[in-house]
């Protein structure tokens, strides 16, 4: 094989084991699971809002935006479930790139994933503890997934990955809600099939064990845009795009609980981060309008972080993130509670 094996890493048990969810955290997880089930089986007209950075890439930065949006959701809780973004592990196109916490703890220092896998525990055990959330990651790698399980509210399957056997597999086991984005070239198909898969029941081998799932009833789609093949972002977060959805899922009378979160950067915004308070209130204006959609649409999902836009890594702006350009705090908070105002 061309590789180097350079060192066994903990178990997730003797992780689990070194930094432990007490019993206060599990409680404030069990409500914020019962409050996002709810959204997404529509016992409640609130809407999902999966707010945060692109990359988590240090803990201090990420702790203070956290707490920042606790005080916003108390002021919004009557219309919205805020989901806090914690993503620690980074897709790159190329392979290039920032990769997340998970490779690298300390983005000016070397990867290290040893240390890696301690970095992204503490963190989010430390959002749990210290503001009451238990956020969101991206299901980058499924065999990764059981050493934050305790911890997560809520998890995505990216545009890169919603193809991949293992991840629909995996998200068919899990007892939290997935969100299952469309591709990178837009095919709407391959999403509701991922959605389909991850909804039933299989046989898998899942870290060296024979493991047999039941099904995820929350599993739900994510509308991010899409590229074509000349490499030009498309949206498709509007009006006849969501009629769309909403007419491909009453083809589909198999699917539980359809619904779809929309993702208002990425090729939805052509990666314009000022274009996502637009975009949130455009889709609200369309749940307005429509009855099936105003039932489809869960909630939206924005990149947001501390201070406007994006920096270079090897910079050191604190709050202001490493990889995609994010919507910074005043901006965040404006709109948070606008859309709660325009909610009916």
């Amino acid at each position: 094989m061309n590789m180097t094996f350079n060192r066994e890493l903990f178990s997730p048990q003797e992780i689990k084991d070194l930094y432990p969810l007490p019993e206060e955290g599990r409680v404030a997880k069990a409500e914020n699971d019962r409050r996002i089930r709810e959204v997404l089986s529509g016992e409640t007209d609130k809407i999902l809002l999966i707010i945060g950075p692109c990359s988590a890439d240090r803990e201090d930065a990420v702790l203070d935006y956290i707490s920042r949006l606790r005080k916003v959701q108390e002021k919004v809780a009557d219309k919205i479930v805020i989901i806090p973004r914690i993503y620690t592990n980074k897709p790159r196109t190329t392979g290039e790139g920032y990769k997340g916490m998970l490779h690298q703890p300390n983005p000016l220092a070397s990867p290290d994933m040893f240390k890696g896998l301690f970095a992204i525990r503490h963190l989010h055990l430390k959002a749990i503890m210290e503001t009451g959330f238990s956020c969101a990651d991206e299901m980058l790698y499924p065999e990764n997934h059981m050493f934050l399980s305790d911890l997560l509210s809520y998890v995505a399957v990216g545009a890169r990955s919603v193809e991949n056997q293992q991840h629909r597999l995996v998200a068919s086991g899990l007892d939290i809600p997935v969100g299952m984005k469309n591709p990178t070239g837009g095919d709407i198909s391959v999403m509701i099939n991922s959605i389909k898969a991850a909804q039933g029941g299989h046989m898998f081998i899942y870290r060296n064990w024979e493991v047999e799932s039941s099904g995820n009833p929350y599993a739900h789609a994510i509308l991010r845009g899409y590229v074509d093949n000349h490499g030009t972002s498309h949206s498709n977060y509007h009006y006849e795009d969501l009629i769309h959805l909403s007419d491909t899922f009453n083809e589909n009378p198999g699917i539980v609980n359809p619904g779809v979160i929309v993702d208002c950067n990425h090729s939805n915004s052509g990666k314009k981060y000022l274009e996502q308070g637009r975009i949130a209130k455009e889709i609200i204006h369309s749940m307005d309008h429509n009855d099936a959609i105003r039932s489809m649409v869960k909630g939206l999902m924005i990149e947001s972080y501390i201070e406007d836009g994006s920096q270079k890594n090897g910079e050191t702006v604190y709050g202001k993130s490493i990889t995609d350009p994010c919507l910074g705090w005043e901006k965040t908070e404006q709109l948070i509670l606008e859309l709660a105002d325009r909610l009916k």
